[in-house]
């Protein structure tokens, strides 16, 4: 099965989360279901000290499932492995209509960067990734080849993200 996919990359406080999260409810909301990988240059951890399955964790469970009657979560330990490959993490989550990844500049899915002027790095990335579809900024951007949207325009990127992704516009 041939897997929706598209990024949302760009600097540290270029306005990521903020798109990505605008684009889930945007895209939800014209009837697409939407899946999100995140990834994470830090460590970081969604299970807190103290709890059943951070104790489970903590006396070395490769895994560890925690299941409600509302959601479900699976946490893999690393231990002594790599970290996986987007494709090795996409081949993981359900069945959707389209999976947005934020972060992965430099994994060969289509995506759009993200621009805004209080960014930790301003450089535009471009030059170097061959894969950005589209600029989406905060301020005025020229000498692009690429569509550039206002970062707060969230239909028109929707609409470009449903047109670059094969998506079928199911309407509100």
């Amino acid at each position: 099965m041939t897997r929706r996919v598209f990024g949302i990359t760009g600097w540290k406080n270029s306005g990521k989360t903020a798109l990505t999260a605008a684009l889930v409810s945007e895209l939800g909301r014209r009837g697409h279901v939407v899946s999100t990988v995140k990834h994470a240059h830090h460590v970081f951890d969604i299970d807190r000290h103290g709890t059943d399955s951070f104790r489970h964790r903590e006396a070395g469970a490769m895994e560890v499932a925690i299941v409600s009657g509302r959601r479900w979560a699976l946490m893999h330990e690393l231990r002594d492995e790599k970290e996986p490959d987007l494709a090795d993490v996409l081949a993981k989550l359900a069945p959707c209509d389209l999976i947005l990844v934020e972060g992965y500049k430099h994994d060969a899915h289509p995506k759009l960067e993200t621009r805004r002027l209080e960014a930790r790095n301003r450089e535009p990335l471009t030059a170097s990734s061959p894969n950005i579809v589209a600029i989406a900024a905060d301020h005025p951007v020229s000498g692009e080849t690429v569509p550039v949207f206002r970062l707060d325009d969230i239909a028109a990127i929707a609409d470009f993200v449903e047109r670059c992704t094969g998506l079928t516009a199911r309407g509100a």
